[in-house]
């Protein structure tokens, strides 16, 4: 993206329940600099960014195009965390750090269940994390060296991956000559 910005876009990704929201709202709360966190399920939903509800699957069919659109001028300003469970619907140009979070698939399962997710829902994420399709969907999206993978399975790795961010925060200030 252009040097422009003075303020990065951070894209947290990952399977429903492996952290992405908690992560985002500690990170926006301890950045050196500020940023707007946006859950984009949340967003859509606020600002009406869907073609239907899939009762099957209890969520929103997104329009990707009219998000984008929504985004766009956001993502060009920087200062913002992208939280969602998908990310090769961002342009690779947004993207200054891309965090595919994991989880255990056995925590994941107990997550998922205590959000009550249906059975067939609970299965499809777990499979989804066990094939690792986040993270092939983040490193076949975007550049090698933006994409990070981080273990979300407890209190102390939340802490330490948020504590890793905001040193990258700190050293794309400073690699900017914003520090």
């Amino acid at each position: 993206m252009t040097t422009e910005r003075q303020s990065p876009v951070i894209v947290i990704t990952g399977t429903p329940g492996t952290g992405k929201s908690t992560h985002a709202e500690i990170l926006a709360n301890e950045s050196p600099i500020p940023l707007r966190h946006i859950n984009v399920s949340e967003f859509v939903k606020e600002h009406g960014l869907y073609e239907a509800f899939d009762e099957e699957w209890q969520s929103y069919t997104v329009d990707e195009d009219r998000l984008l659109d929504e985004l766009e001028p956001l993502a060009s300003a920087g200062g913002i965390i992208l939280d969602w469970h998908t990310c090769e619907a961002f342009p690779e140009r947004w993207a200054d750090l891309v965090v595919v979070l994991r989880c255990d698939h056995t925590q994941l399962w107990e997550r998922l269940e205590k959000r009550a997710y249906s059975l067939k829902k609970i299965q499809e994420n777990n499979e989804a994390e066990i094939m690792q399709v986040v993270l092939e969907e983040a490193r076949s999206s975007y550049a090698p060296e933006i994409v990070v993978e981080l273990n979300s399975g407890s209190m102390e790795e939340l802490e330490a991956n948020v504590a890793r961010i905001v040193e990258w925060i700190e050293a794309w200030r400073k690699d900017r000559g914003l520090a």
